[in-house]
């Protein structure tokens, strides 16, 4: 045996494993994921039994999903993602893999994910599709243009929560709307709080981010208020006007709590109106959705 080859081969494969979780951004992925297998477990009943089988698909399938919209985002940016430090180093824009591999990559991606999605119900397959066309012919090209395409994005972006209860349920109905509202909701704080701290970056790019454009009061307002919005979204279901998907009185009090921490952190940006603010925000957001998601699944099977 060649040590020499062996050694190439191996850096070869572990380069080409590390560019295809960047090229799908797995992080981002394995995140949206979480959402989706949450609105399985909260879709299933005894109509609907609990399937490994279902599961599996709908974690893969949404996997390449997830995985080939952002292919194919950045391919579509590449040269945007060139001029910003937190994207540069991305396998495209850095020239480690073609255009024509991401391509590759992504439409296998698309063609995997929407088959196996499929495999579980029609309306999955439908709504993973909506997401993949929404986020890269829409979405993406919005990004240069208008603020308004957080708005936009924010319609992918929802999709995941309730995906998981149509997987589960072959129906799209108030519950799997009252999923895609929360998650719809929670995208503007999100993403704002994200913009507003990585501002001078989006702007090297002529990325339109914030509300406004501009990080100041306006802005700050908008993430409030849009938190309030997602407080409210959030309870709905301890009203008991949505459907199968209800939340006890001791749930509702935790997702209450939960979102006082978020607004106490909006209330904080728009206070400060500081890069550090920002990113607090961001990070708190990213346990609320989380936190939420465990709080209604753990009450469901408690109840």
């Amino acid at each position: 045996m060649n040590p020499a080859l062996d050694t190439a081969t191996s850096f070869s494969l572990k380069t080409a494993f590390t560019d295809f979780k960047e090229i799908t951004k797995a992080g981002l992925a394995i995140s949206v994921l979480f959402s989706s297998i949450a609105g399985y477990l909260l879709g299933f009943d005894s109509a609907n039994p609990f399937s490994w089988r279902i599961l599996l698909m709908l974690m893969v399938g949404g996997y390449c999903m997830v995985g080939a919209s952002n292919a194919f985002n950045q391919v579509i940016e590449k040269e945007l993602d060139a001029k910003m430090d937190r994207t540069k180093n991305r396998p495209v824009p850095s020239g480690r893999m073609s255009s024509q591999t991401a391509l590759v990559i992504a439409s296998v991606l698309t063609l995997v994910g929407l088959t196996l999605l499929y495999l579980i119900n029609p309306k999955t397959a439908m709504f993973g599709a909506i997401s993949i066309f929404l986020y890269t012919s829409v979405y993406t090209p919005l990004k240069t243009m208008t603020p308004l395409s957080v708005f936009v994005g924010a319609f992918p972006g929802a999709i995941p929560f309730m995906l998981g209860w149509v997987a589960a349920t072959g129906n799209f109905g108030i519950e799997a709307g009252t999923l895609f509202l929360i998650q719809f909701f929670w995208q503007f704080p999100h993403f704002w709080a994200i913009g507003w701290f990585l501002y001078e970056d989006y702007e090297k790019a002529g990325f339109f981010m914030l509300p406004t454009g501009k990080k100041d009061k306006s802005t700050a307002m908008q993430t409030m208020l849009y938190t309030l919005w997602l407080m409210i979204a959030s309870l709905l279901p301890a009203l008991g006007y949505t459907g199968k998907l209800f939340l006890s009185p001791v749930a509702a009090s935790v997702v209450f709590v939960l979102g006082l921490w978020m607004l106490f952190h909006a209330v904080k940006l728009y206070n400060e109106r500081s890069a550090k603010a920002a990113k607090r925000l961001m990070l708190v957001s990213v346990s609320y959705i989380t936190l939420l998601q465990l709080t209604y699944i753990i009450d469901k099977f408690l109840r």
